[in-house]
C-alpha cells in the first residue's frame, strides 16, 4: 500500500490548538508589557555546551565560503539586546539541535525564551505559574522539589554518594551504560531514566538547586545544606521538562571560564571544540540584574493537549522536513 508521506504528522485539530497556544503566549506578554524580538537563527559561532550539538550550515558571505551554525537557543543575542536596551523580552523562534531523537526530540523545534530584568527566580516561577494557568485555562499550583530531594527514593545523595554507589543503583535497576569515572555523568544517567519519567505526575514540579556542573549560564549559590548549587530550575509535567530557568550570570571572565572547560571537555570526549562568542561575553557585563527562562513550545502542546508524540505537536518534524 502507498503511503502518501507528504501529509503532516499533525492533526488540523491539533494545528488549531497549536495556534490558540501561541496567541495565548503572546497576549500574556503583551498584556504585560514585554517586548516580542526577533534574532538571527543563522550565527557564526555555535554552542559549546558540551552534550548540545549544533547544526553547522555552509554558505557565502561576501563571496567567500564560510561555515555557520544555526543557534540552539537564541540566548546569545537576546543578552545582547538585554544588555543594550534594559527591558523585559520575549522571543518565540524555531531552534536547532543535531543528533535530536526519539518522541520527546526533533530536531527542528519551537522555543519561546524570555528575560526579566530585576527578577528573582521565584518571581519567574510565579510568572511561569501564570502562564501555564492561562494554558490550561485553570488555576496551577507549581509543585517545588530540589535536585538532592528527588534522589532520595533511589538512596542517593547527589553532592555526596559515590560513583560506586551510583553504579550499583544503575545496574539494580538494570541499566547497562557505564559513565566511567564522570560524576556527572552517572548522575545524569540515573535522573533520566530513574527521577524524571516521574517527575510533575502529580501536580507540574519546579526541581531547583541543581548541581554546579549544569550551572551552564547560570549564577551559584550555597543551598540550606551548605552545598554549591546551580541558581536554576526546571518544570516537569507528566514526567517532561518544559522549561529551564537561571537566574543568569553576568560576569564576562566566568563566562569565558565556563566557555573554555565547556571546549576542554569537548576536547577530552573526542567532540568538535567550537569557536566561542565573544559578542556575547562582551555583552555579558552589561546585563541588568535578570532572571531568564527557555520553554519547549511543542512540549508545552503535548502535555496541555495529551499528546504522546511530540510528532503530533509540529505538522512536519524533520525525517518528513
Amino acid at each position: 500500500m502507498f503511503i502518501m508521506t507528504y501529509q503532516p504528522t499533525q492533526s488540523l485539530v491539533h494545528a488549531q490548538k497549536r495556534a490558540v497556544l501561541l496567541a495565548k503566549i503572546r497576549q500574556f506578554f503583551s498584556d504585560k508589557g514585554v517586548l516580542e524580538v526577533s534574532t538571527p537563527l543563522l550565527s557564526h559561532t555555535g554552542n559549546t555546551d558540551v552534550f548540545i550539538d549544533s547544526v553547522s550550515v555552509n554558505f557565502h558571505q561576501a563571496g567567500k565560503a564560510t561555515t555557520g551554525y544555526l543557534h540552539t537557543s537564541p540566548e546569545f543575542a537576546m543578552k545582547r539586546l538585554l544588555a543594550t536596551w534594559q527591558v523585559p523580552i520575549y522571543q518565540i523562534c524555531p531552534v536547532f539541535r543535531d543528533n535530536e531523537s526519539g518522541h520527546k526530540h526533533n530536531i527542528e523545534f519551537t522555543m519561546l525564551e524570555w528575560y526579566r530584568p530585576h527578577f528573582g527566580l521565584d518571581e519567574l516561577a510565579c510568572e511561569l505559574r501564570e502562564l501555564i494557568s492561562l494554558v490550561f485555562n485553570q488555576p496551577i499550583a507549581l509543585k517545588k522539589t530540589s535536585y538532592r530531594q528527588s534522589f532520595e527514593s533511589l538512596g542517593i545523595h547527589p553532592f555526596l554518594s559515590s560513583i560506586d554507589k551510583m553504579r550499583d543503583c544503575a545496574k539494580a535497576h538494570n541499566i547497562t551504560l557505564d559513565m566511567g569515572d564522570d560524576r556527572q555523568g552517572w548522575l545524569d544517567l540515573l535522573f533520566s531514566h530513574l527521577v524524571e519519567p516521574h517527575l510533575g505526575k502529580d501536580a507540574p514540579t519546579l526541581v531547583t538547586n541543581y548541581p554546579p556542573a549544569t550551572a551552564a549560564l547560570a549564577k551559584t549559590t550555597r543551598d540550606d545544606e551548605g552545598f554549591l548549587v546551580a541558581k536554576r530550575f526546571e518544570l516537569y509535567i507528566n514526567g517532561i521538562e518544559i522549561a529551564n530557568a537561571y537566574d543568569e550570570l553576568a560576569s564576562s571572565d566566568e563566562l569565558l571560564t565556563r566557555f573554555y572547560a565547556d571546549n576542554a571537555e569537548r576536547e577530552r570526549l573526542g567532540r568538535p571544540i567550537m569557536s566561542i562568542d565573544m559578542n556575547m561575553v562582551r555583552a555579558c557585563d552589561d546585563l541588568p540584574p535578570c532572571s531568564g527562562i527557555a520553554l519547549g513550545v511543542d512540549r508545552l502542546l503535548m502535555v496541555s493537549a495529551n499528546l504522546s508524540d511530540i510528532t503530533q505537536a509540529i505538522a512536519l518534524p524533520t525525517e518528513r522536513a
